[in-house]
């Protein structure tokens, strides 16, 4: 058969057929949590790859090559890590690490914490510091009112107040 009818890998692509894992174009800005759960994904995942290694079959070896790709990913986040304790940070102005007391205009009060990418969260209100709402409110001082640009239509939120992030 020729050549000219055999695909060729352009490098994006590994031994199983899967792409790698997108790498955010952001710096990767980490709470001292959000460091620890990425060093704790990469032991995990380290211990799943010696763990599949010796066994030679089909699933296995499928199985390992997830396991590879995630491991390649998750130590890259680590590698390009830049942590940031908020601790040392005052409260006066929303910074990332901050958790933001909140509130709409139907009366809503939110509570949401700035985090980084890896360890963003919205069911337990731990946003990316990249998202459109973290943007809206990084900066801001209690009292201001900012405007979250939603698909949904914008929405006006009220400063009430920044703590610490825990």
């Amino acid at each position: 058969m020729s050549r000219a009818f055999v695909k060729e890998t352009d490098g994006e692509e590994r031994a199983d057929g899967a792409p790698e894992r997108p790498i955010s174009p952001h710096p990767n800005y980490v709470t001292p949590a959000g460091l620890a759960q990425l060093q704790a994904r990469v032991a995990e995942l380290s211990a799943e790859r010696q763990r599949l290694l010796g066994d030679e079959s089909v699933a296995a070896k499928q199985q390992l090559h997830r396991i590879e790709r995630e491991l390649r990913y998750y130590d890259e986040r680590v590698i390009s890590a830049i942590p940031v304790d908020p601790a040392g940070q005052a409260c006066d102005r929303v910074h990332f690490g901050a958790t933001v007391e909140v509130e709409d205009e139907a009366g809503h009060v939110q509570r949401y914490s700035i985090v980084g990418e890896d360890e963003a969260d919205a069911a337990h209100g731990k946003i990316s510091w990249v998202s459109p709402l973290a943007r809206a409110l990084l900066n801001a001082e209690v009292g201001d009112m900012v405007t979250w640009k939603r698909p949904a239509g914008d929405k006006e939120l009220h400063i009430l107040a920044i703590h610490p992030y825990r």
